[in-house]
């Protein structure tokens, strides 16, 4: 499957964060022959949290960037697109339990809506940016193939996205592992060649995660208990922590207890307490079953009973599973294997051979369906 670019000399619109990735796109784009214009986006006005290294060091790279490459830049704002349709959201399911990846609607609220929308104002049909996947034509519809760099593959986190933004979206380094492109950076003496990758909340960066959280939600505090309902610790507030999580429980020195690891298995939202149990490989950490709903197709629906490979969570390795619709809007998912860790609140993202299908919300996990 070859990874799809447009004819030559139309005007490309590319999405440039200051990292290397967006800015070797760009580069590629431009060597191409293509008519290329860049866009800074920043989508996250600082409240709180001083000194905190804000938008403005990307910012500067990404003009430099541009300066190097020979194409104009242009800023924009869509801090108040993101807080009104992927912070809101983000609050919501913490202050609901779950835990949301604010990364899948990025994509689809920001980079390629309000993104798109603006590339549409400067005379330009696509939008291109440094993911590492491959957009690919079958018949007049788009789809969406994994990189040829599998260990650097972004195709979850475009899962949520629409066949008409797919129709718009182009991803240069499709065909190109990480070191070719910092390779090529360095070639081409683009400031950015070294530059560590980002990592943190979307647009929003590093933080002190606690710190950052209790500034918007109150925090509830409660008590860590195990499956039989035996107090075992104190939590600082069930949106803290996330199922699987091993760090930052501060239980220890129990008297009836070895000293396993402790992880989290549950979290009680009626009663606010924190399930835990001891051991990587328990039991009550592992579910054959989860509920998926918000669904999203990006080329077809998958057929009811169809075998598939999932990931639920971002570098996953794929797992064998089978769907059954409930709904249209909500289906069940069995898995070959018993999954560790499901978490509410994060996307199943379903995969035939090297095509993303799309994905859906984990609405509900289970031991068994049967």
């Amino acid at each position: 499957m070859t990874n799809f670019l447009p004819d030559k000399n139309q005007r490309i619109v590319v999405g440039i964060s200051g990292g290397v990735d967006s800015s070797v796109a760009a580069y590629l784009l431009k060597n191409a022959g293509y008519d290329v214009h860049g866009v800074f986006m920043k989508n996250w006005e600082e409240t709180f949290s001083p000194g905190y290294c804000t938008a403005e060091d990307d910012v500067c790279d990404a003009k430099d960037v541009c300066e190097s490459i020979g194409i104009p830049l242009h800023t924009v704002n869509f801090s108040k697109e993101y807080e009104a349709r992927v912070f809101s959201h983000f609050l919501t399911e913490y202050r609901a339990g779950r835990t949301p990846n604010p990364d899948v609607l990025c994509n689809r609220e920001i980079k390629f809506s309000e993104l798109a929308h603006f590339a549409k104002q400067l005379g330009s049909r696509y939008v291109a940016t440094g993911h590492y996947c491959r957009r690919v034509n079958i018949g007049h519809d788009a789809a969406l193939f994994r990189a040829y760099d599998t260990n650097k593959d972004q195709t979850y986190f475009l899962n949520a996205i629409t066949q008409q933004q797919l129709q718009m979206a182009l991803f240069p380094l499709g065909d190109m592992d990480k070191p070719q492109v910092r390779k090529m950076a360095a070639a081409a003496d683009l400031i950015t060649s070294d530059k560590k990758d980002s990592t943190g909340i979307c647009f929003i960066g590093e933080r002190n995660f606690k710190a950052f959280l209790r500034h918007y939600l109150p925090a509830q505090p409660g008590l860590i208990v195990t499956p039989s309902g035996e107090i075992v610790g104190e939590h600082d507030g069930l949106m803290y922590y996330t199922i699987g999580q091993r760090q930052g429980l501060g239980i220890g020195g129990l008297a009836n207890y070895d000293d396993t690891p402790w992880f989290v298995s549950d979290k009680n939202l009626e009663n606010n307490q924190l399930v835990v149990v001891q051991g990587t490989e328990n039991p009550a950490l592992y579910k054959s079953c989860l509920i998926a709903g918000q669904l999203n197709w990006l080329r077809k629906p998958a057929v009811d009973g169809m075998t598939l490979t999932a990931k639920t969570r971002y570098r996953q390795d794929d797992q064998p599973c089978t769907i059954r619709y409930l709904t249209n809007d909500k289906l069940s998912v069995r898995f070959d294997t018993p999954q560790r860790a499901l978490t509410l609140g994060q996307y199943v993202v379903f995969y035939d051979q090297a095509e993303c299908l799309g994905g859906g919300v984990i609405e509900e996990t289970l031991v068994d369906d049967k």
